[in-house]
């Protein structure tokens, strides 16, 4: 085995995005689903991130699947190990970054881990130890009324302090300008003095490198895709890791599906951009609770199929999403928009699909569960964050997972038309 690197992501689109990092830095990647229950051929991959669905599970759940991901990984021959979590650090005062990274910190023996969210690609920094998305306070930002992880601080100390057992500190702007020695001094400063824990100021992709640079001795490193930047440099530099080498996938020929469960701002606008030019279907929660609707979508799905894709979504306002989580609770909402994409997505496979953008990390979750996806091997990058993939095993899918949150208004048209 020649495992480097071994990761567990909170979610299925984390997964990816981190993924795409570390292939844009040279390193071969795949992503597997869920942690292994058999053998499972991860080829030549210089690194490996489990995808688990435990960003919104309760908080022992994400333990015990976390825990698990990282045995196996330890298993596979891993040096060195990567909680990734989301770049608006996701997460109410319960969890579940915060009692993930701790259990992870005690499997390894460890007591310290840097904590770093940051992604000056996607808007996404750190300053004096606030998380920012664009010009605006994590708190002041659409995350606020996130249905399940509002986020009503910015404070990443006083976040992480909530929800470990571990004290946290803060490295600030001023030492990552210094250069990967300050970061590095600061970090065995800041542990000796009994923290667990520290947040590190980030602002542009040359302090990611810093901060990855500084942690190559870090058994254990937490963040965003973002912070990974650095990671595969400290390999490279001890020999462990080759010449970059560009990602190819093989061709994938077959029907265009766009589904969409996120209901964040920017699928919302990505879904205006395709409206009136490619066939839409909506689904509605609260149907959806009352009827299986899977069916009679499929085959409305088959009839609209021509040259264009076919989009399938579920995505709404926050008055529609707080009228449905009213209705349904919160839980059930979330639960029969997920069970509904993903046995139409499983229809539509069957049927000839073959070119799939999954939208929301839920969804994304749900999609390739119900498609007994096993591993995916990753490809080009489509937009920051997020890459093509391929499915280990066959039938052969060409998938692009992406958070919510991501991808410009063209987003689906620029995935697809990279694959014609």
């Amino acid at each position: 085995m020649s495992v480097l690197l071994g990761a567990i992501a909170d979610d299925f689109t984390g997964a990816t995005d981190l993924c795409n990092t570390l292939v844009k830095q040279g390193m071969r990647a795949v992503q597997v689903i869920g942690v292994p229950r058999e053998p499972l051929d991860i080829g030549n991959a210089e690194a490996v991130v489990v995808a688990l669905k435990s960003r919104s599970n309760p908080p022992g759940d994400a333990v015990s699947s976390s825990l698990e991901a990282l045995s196996w990984l330890r298993r596979i021959g891993a040096k060195q190990f990567f909680f990734k979590y989301c770049s608006t650090f996701d997460s109410t005062a319960r969890g579940n970054i915060g009692p993930v990274a701790d259990a992870l910190l005690d499997a390894l023996d460890a007591d310290f881990a840097p904590v770093c969210p940051a992604f000056p690609a996607n808007g996404r920094t750190v300053y004096q130890g606030h998380l920012f998305v664009g010009e605006s306070l994590l708190s002041e930002s659409a995350m606020k009324d996130h249905p399940l992880t509002p986020m009503r601080d910015s404070n990443l100390v006083r976040l992480m302090s909530a929800q470990s057992r571990r004290r946290v500190g803060l490295v600030d702007r001023a030492t990552v300008a210094a250069g990967a020695d300050a970061v590095r001094s600061a970090f065995r400063a800041l542990a000796h003095s009994g923290l667990g824990y520290v947040v590190v100021d980030a602002i542009s992709d040359d302090d990611l490198l810093t901060i990855g640079e500084a942690a190559a001795d870090q058994v254990l490193v937490t963040g965003g895709s973002g912070v990974a930047l650095g990671l595969p440099g400290n390999f490279r530099r001890r020999g462990l890791l080759g010449a970059p080498a560009p990602a190819r996938l093989p061709a994938v020929e077959g029907r265009e599906v766009v589904l969409a469960g996120s209901c964040s701002v920017a699928t919302r606008r990505q879904l205006d951009h395709v409206r009136d030019t490619w066939p839409c279907i909506r689904l509605d929660a609260l149907r959806l609770a009352e009827h299986d609707v899977v069916d009679e979508v499929v085959e409305r799905a088959i009839e609209a199929w021509n040259e264009s894709p076919v989009v399938v979504y579920a995505s709404a306002d926050p008055d529609e999403v707080s009228r449905a989580q009213a209705a349904l609770g919160a839980e059930r909402a979330g639960a029969v928009v997920e069970a509904a994409l993903a046995g139409i997505a499983r229809a539509l496979v069957e049927r000839g699909a073959r070119r799939l953008v999954v939208a929301g990390g839920e969804t994304s979750g749900a999609v390739v569960s119900a498609l007994g996806v096993r591993g995916l091997v990753i490809g080009a990058e489509i937009a920051p964050g997020v890459p093509w993939t391929h499915t280990l095993g066959a039938p052969g899918v060409a998938l692009a997972l992406k958070s919510g949150n991501f991808g410009s208004e063209d987003f689906f048209a620029r995935a697809l038309g990279m694959l014609s």
